[in-house]
C-alpha cells in the first residue's frame, strides 16, 4: 500500500505542530527561554533567544500559499534580526526552492547543514504492520499520559532528546493538555521513560517528540510509542501520518528512521536544513 502526501500537506502539518508546541508554552516559560513566534509568508517564524542547543528557532511552511522569494527570506531575517536571535534554522522542502536560492543565500549568509527526511504512512498500513510485526516491547508498556504526570512526561521528553530540562519541559509539558495533542508515555518498572504525541488536524496526525531514555532503549518502546499513536489515529479517523527524522549520513545509523521505516513510513523527500547566524 502506498500514499501521495503533496509536500504541501507534509510541511503544514509539521510547522503547524511546531508553531503550537513553542506558541501555547505558559508565559514564564516564553519569557525565561526568550521565545517568540509569528506568521509570515503561509509559514511560521519561530524563534527562542536563549537556546544553547539552537534547536528551537525554525523557520519553516513556506512555499504553500505564497513563493519563496527574496522578499519573504528577508523579512524573515529581519524578524531574527529585531528578535535578536543568535541563530535558526530554515526548513523548506526542496520542491519549494527558488532558482535564485544560492544568491538568497549568499545575501543573508544563510548556509547548508545537514538534512533531515520528510516521511509519511497511511494508517491503516502502519496499524497493520503493528500487528503483523507484534511490536509488544520488552518490558515496557505504553499507553496515553495520564492526568498529573505531564510535567514528569515533559521532564523525559527534553531528557530523551538530550535537551536542558529547565523550561524545556515545562513547554513539552503544557502541550500534553492543549487540544488536538494526543500524548502517549512509555513505563518501565513505573517510571516514564519514554514520551511521544502527535497532533491531529482534519486527516493527517504529525508524529512528534517521540523518544525514550537511553537506559530503556532496545526494548522496543519507540517502535511500540509508534504504533500506539497510529491506532488512535486511525480511530479519529487520520488517513496518513507525518513525521520527520534525521537522514542518515554514510556511516550512520538513525534508529528512529528504521522504527518508523519498519512499520510502512516512506521517505516522502529529503530536506536540507539552512542555518542562520546572527552578525555583530
Amino acid at each position: 500500500m502506498s500514499t501521495v502526501v503533496q509536500p504541501s500537506v507534509a510541511e503544514q502539518s509539521e510547522a503547524e505542530a511546531l508553531f503550537r508546541f513553542e506558541t501555547e508554552a505558559p508565559e514564564t516559560v516564553r519569557t525565561a527561554l526568550g521565545m517568540s513566534g509569528t506568521r509570515i509568508g503561509g509559514g511560521v517564524v519561530l524563534s527562542m533567544r536563549n537556546d544553547p542547543t539552537h534547536y528551537w528557532s525554525k523557520a519553516l511552511g513556506f512555499g504553500v500559499t505564497a513563493a519563496v522569494t527574496t522578499d519573504l527570506i528577508r523579512e524573515v531575517c529581519d524578524f531574527y534580526r529585531a528578535e535578536k536571535t543568535p541563530q535558526a534554522t530554515f526548513q523548506i522542502a526542496p520542491a519549494f526552492l527558488p532558482e535564485e536560492w544560492p544568491e538568497i543565500c549568499e545575501r543573508e549568509g544563510i548556509s547548508p547543514e545537514s538534512s533531515w527526511v520528510k516521511l509519511v504512512c497511511p494508517t491503516e498500513e502502519a496499524v497493520a504492520r503493528a500487528d503483523a510485526l507484534d511490536v509488544s516491547p520488552d518490558g515496557i508498556r505504553v499507553a496515553p499520559l495520564e492526568v498529573g504526570r505531564a510535567g514528569e512526561w515533559g521532564s523525559v521528553m527534553m531528557r530523551a532528546f538530550g535537551a536542558p530540562v529547565e523550561h524545556y519541559s515545562g513547554m513539552g509539558a503544557a502541550s500534553a493538555t492543549q487540544p488536538g495533542w494526543h500524548p502517549f508515555a512509555a513505563w518501565l518498572d513505573g517510571e516514564i521513560v519514554g514520551t511521544g504525541t502527535m497532533l491531529v488536524r482534519g486527516g493527517t496526525a504529525q508524529m512528534f517528540a517521540g523518544g525514550v531514555l537511553p537506559h530503556a532503549r532496545k526494548r522496543g518502546g519507540q517502535t511500540a510509542l509508534l504504533a500506539a499513536r497510529a491506532r488512535l489515529a486511525q480511530q479519529l479517523g487520520c488517513r496518513v501520518l507525518i513525521a520527520e527524522t534525521g537522514a542518515e549520513a554514510p556511516g550512520t545509523h538513525n534508529s528512529s528512521l528504521h522504527n518508523m521505516l519498519r512499520l510502512g513510513f516512506q521517505v516522502a523527500y529529503e530536506r536540507r536544513n539552512w542555518s542562520w547566524h546572527l552578525m555583530a
